[in-house]
Formats: C-alpha cells, structure tokens, sequence
C-alpha cells in the first residue's frame, strides 16, 4: 500500500525526513520502490532527460500519462506524483480538472503536482474538493523559464521572498498537502517551512525542508549535459555503462561473445 499524503503530514509533524525522487519508467520504479522511498515524482524533467527536449514545456499529457502508468506499475509501495504538464491546467479550471482526473484514473498516481502560486489556487482548491490531492510547487517553476527569463535563484530580494511567502500560505489554504520549493535561499525555505502545517520538499532550498527530491538521472550521473549546483552525483552510471557496452561491443566484434556458455544444442532443453 502506498504511502498517503496523511503519511507525508505525519512525517513533517514527527521531524522525520522525506525522501523523494523523480522516475520515469516501470524498472527504475521498482528499484526505488524497493528500496523504500517515501514518494515518486514523475517529473516533467522527463521531457528533458527522457525524451532530449530542451526544456519541460513540449511534454504533452500523453506523454506524462504514458511514462506515470509504467511507474505506478513498478512502484505498489510508493505514493506516485503526477506531474502536470505546460498548459493542461492553465488555461481553466475545468481543463484542470479532465487532466488531472485522467494522472488518477488512467495512469493510477495518487496525486498530481502543479506549478505556480496565486494564479493557481482556485485550481487547487476546485481539484482538491473534487478529491484529488495537490502538490504545489514554488520558486523556480521550470514551465515558466521563458517568463522568468531562465534558470535562477528566486526570492533573493525582501518583495520575492514576501511573495513566496504569500504564495507557499495561499496554496496551503487553497488544499495543497505539500509544496514543492526549488530554487530558493535557504532563509525563504525556512519561513516558509516554519509557517507551514504543510510539508515543504526542497530542491536547491537547503537543508531546513521537510524533504527532498532531487532528478534521479542527476544523482546518479546518467545526464551528462549538465549537473546542477543543487544536485549531488552519488555514482557516475553513465561511465560504467559506456564500459559494459564497450565490452558488449567489443567481445561481439572479436567473436568471443556468446560462447558455448550461452548457447543451445539440440540436445539441450530451450
């Protein structure tokens, strides 16, 4: 059974860390599942490191629904983020409403993220007394790069981060049960954090979160192009698949793979 978002508020009311990472496909979902984290974002970082746009806003939802749904089916122990993609909540609450419905009933998230702060709130609280959770998101919101004028820190000045502070209390009171913050000083995450009933997950917001989450493709060194200052590589992936399939290729091309070992006769079961 999947952890709930009654869980996740138990956890920041115990002090007790929360753990998340992005998962994009049905066998890195049940390795993550296995090893026991407390939740699952299907990131539109997809878009990115997944499908090798530029940025998250050509994810389409059927591209978001497809990649969840090969997720939830490895995660059974996992609370599952959905999230949504540039433009299926936006526009109205009603268009909200469909695709958010459809991350829960086609895909079987748990929950859905969207990302902005005032301009949102009537969505969240529509979605939310409709009976699906919302995760908000704040500070640096990936599907507004080209408006935010790119990847920066946000809340620096006294304005930004009353804003932020404004924004993370609205969505709170709109129904969100927890609020993503990326990309804030660490100051801002802590009052925010600190004013909250709701649990906050930082990425690049410090250490005074209630939990993390972090690209799973940046933590474990299989994106190449770019390493973000907020991230940590645990393991370098990608070097060590680059030696197995040298090898692959290499034993293949000098005939040394597959040997009798690998193979069948006809004296043999198949």
């Amino acid at each position: 059974m999947q952890n709930s978002i009654h869980k996740l508020s138990e956890m920041k009311a115990h002090g007790e860390p929360i753990v998340m990472v992005t998962a994009y496909d049905y066998t890195s979902a049940r390795i993550i599942d296995d090893i026991g984290f407390d939740a699952i974002l299907v990131g539109d970082s997809l878009s990115q490191v997944m499908l090798g746009n530029d940025t998250t806003i050509p994810l389409t939802m059927n591209e978001a629904i497809h990649h969840t749904r090969s997720v939830v089916r490895g995660a059974p122990n996992t609370h599952v983020v959905g999230d949504m993609p540039f433009l299926s909540y936006n526009s109205n609450i009603e268009t909200a409403l469909v695709n958010a419905g459809r991350f829960l009933q086609e895909a079987g998230a748990q929950s859905v993220k969207l990302e902005g702060g005032h301009h949102i709130c009537e969505t969240v609280d529509r979605l939310v007394s409709c009976g699906i959770p919302v995760m908000g998101h704040i500070g640096l919101t990936p599907q507004s790069i080209n408006q935010l004028g790119g990847y920066k820190v946000q809340g620096k000045s006294k304005e930004q981060a009353s804003r932020l502070i404004d924004e993370a209390v609205a969505l709170e009171n709109a129904g969100a049960y927890a609020i993503v913050l990326e990309l804030i000083p660490v100051e801002v995450s802590k009052q925010i954090t600190s004013r909250l009933k709701i649990p906050t997950i930082g990425i690049g917001a410090g250490i005074n979160c209630d939990g993390q989450i972090q690209v799973m493709h940046d933590i474990l060194g299989l994106f190449e192009l770019f390493t973000p200052k907020h991230t940590k590589q645990y393991v370098d992936l990608a070097k060590q698949m680059r030696l197995g399939l040298k090898e692959y290729l290499s034993e293949v091309k000098d005939k040394s793979f597959p040997n009798n070992s690998h193979s069948f006769t006809s004296q043999q079961n198949s």
